[in-house]
């Protein structure tokens, strides 16, 4: 005889449904439904799926596990999401601060780059900007950088979500002759993660002031053919547009619509200086943008309209860009950047509420890398790509909305726990992937290097 209600509790033949894990917390935000919050809530997780959100004392009258965690005073959301980074570039930290974005290129990162840049620079500054990732709340990440199969072998070793977006550029690198090598090895690389479950590849050309119209072309082509992604600076500063109509006579963004690449699977980073022509171009295309507030305003590189694309109904999500830029991939830090800096450009102060600046951070994060059906919040049958962050600490007092507390006064530094399809990454801070003396030990070998003090 079935049984339902609180007779469920009472038949002694009812068997509790076996799962992985089952965690409970004072706070669930889930990101969808939009403006939720759950209190005294438990996820149930299974087979790296989130199988049911439920109060905590339904949850443990239903479920039986090994691995019941009682979270405390800490709110769940969904992980974060870092749609644009250059993570190897954790190794140039600090290296050339205080420089306008193209004197800070040509005559300081890239010199470097091609000095130092290498498969064993690339693995081992992934790996330390993962670990500063992960106890920062971040779960996936975008990346964008050489010898993106070292970057593909580290995430995919940590156990993190990663989109590789492999560089394309028209002139010798450390990584490839041209753009059509650099394409050859990136599809290549494709095939090899073709079938991985957290690590994707994507078309990454540079910018459009280093790739020319007849590699883009191709990889328009293939990006169609193959339903892969796309992802590019682009109308990064003023200046940048300025010399593009000068030498073409169209805007970048005109250029790209020409050409056919921009489309729903087109990531466009930075985005500084828009027009309304520009603007009605990303509505009629579908492309999203990928806002990184904190490197635009250290390189003084200009302001993105957030609140007027988010108007236009365009989807924007964020990025920190490389803490060569940023100094930091902090991406609590970041969402209440981009949250502040919106209203101040808007000039209004209900320009990009909580609710919406964790949206960007999370599911917009997710629709603009395509893998929005698999992360980006917290809904039964997706990955339980998870953050959990503490809330008790006496500078989060008194706590009259988790939401607001959550952009307005954490930070990366508040986050205790983070797991990704359901596998525990980060325990009360402590890695659980990454060796964080050995990080330590790399990065100070990296340093001497750089400075000439080492081999």
């Amino acid at each position: 005889m079935a049984t339902t209600g609180n007779s469920l509790n009472q038949d002694a033949s009812y068997k509790k449904q076996p799962i992985d894990t089952l965690l409970h917390a004072r706070w669930i935000i889930p990101v969808i439904p939009e403006r939720r919050v759950y209190e005294h809530c438990a996820l149930a997780i299974h087979e790296g799926k989130i199988l049911a959100i439920l109060p905590q004392r339904e949850a443990r009258n239903r479920f039986s596990t090994n691995n019941e965690v009682d979270l405390g005073e800490q709110l769940i959301i969904p992980g974060l999401i870092n749609t644009h980074n250059h993570a190897a570039m954790s190794l140039l930290r600090g290296y050339a601060d205080d420089h306008p974005l193209m004197t800070w290129l040509e005559q300081h990162i890239w010199p470097a780059e091609q000095q130092w840049v290498s498969p064993e620079f690339v693995a081992d500054g992934t790996r330390l900007a993962m670990a500063e990732m992960l106890r920062s709340g971040t779960t996936t990440f975008a990346d964008q950088y050489f010898f993106p199969e070292a970057a593909a072998a580290a995430a995919r070793d940590a156990g993190m979500r990663a989109q590789i977006a492999f560089p394309i550029i028209d002139f010798p690198n450390a990584w490839s002759r041209n753009g059509d090598d650099a394409i050859d090895k990136g599809l290549a690389l494709r095939d090899d993660y073709r079938s991985h479950q957290r690590i994707g590849l994507a078309f990454a050309p540079h910018a459009p002031y280093t790739v020319g119209d007849e590699t883009l072309k191709k990889i328009a082509v293939y990006a169609d053919e193959l339903q892969m992604p796309v992802q590019m600076h682009l109308h990064e500063t003023a200046g940048e547009v300025e010399r593009a109509v000068a030498d073409t006579g169209l805007r970048p963004i005109e250029r790209l619509h020409r050409i056919g690449l921009l489309s729903p699977q087109m990531l466009c980073v930075h985005m500084t200086a828009l027009d309304d022509n520009d603007i009605a171009l990303l509505q009629k295309t579908g492309a999203h943008i990928a806002h990184c507030p904190r490197s635009n305003l250290k390189l003084a590189s200009g302001f993105s309209p957030v609140a007027k694309l988010i108007d236009a109904g365009i989807n924007v999500a964020i990025g920190t860009d490389g803490a060569a830029s940023n100094n930091g991939l902090d991406m609590l830090l970041e969402t209440n950047t981009a949250a502040l800096l919106a209203k101040a450009v808007s000039g209004k102060a209900d320009a990009l509420p909580a609710h919406q600046a964790l949206a960007m951070a999370t599911i917009n994060g997710a629709r603009a890398l395509g893998i929005d059906d698999v992360t980006g919040s917290i809904e039964v049958g997706k990955s339980a790509d998870l953050c959990a962050i503490d809330l008790s600490e006496l500078e989060q007092q008194p706590l009259h909305d988790p939401l607001s507390q959550l952009i307005y006064t954490a930070s990366g530094h508040n986050v205790r726990n983070v797991w990704v399809a359901g596998k525990l990454l980060l325990k009360d801070r402590r890695l659980m992937t990454l060796n964080e003396e050995e990080l330590r030990q790399r990065a100070r070998v990296w340093r001497d290097r750089i400075a000439g003090l080492g081999n």
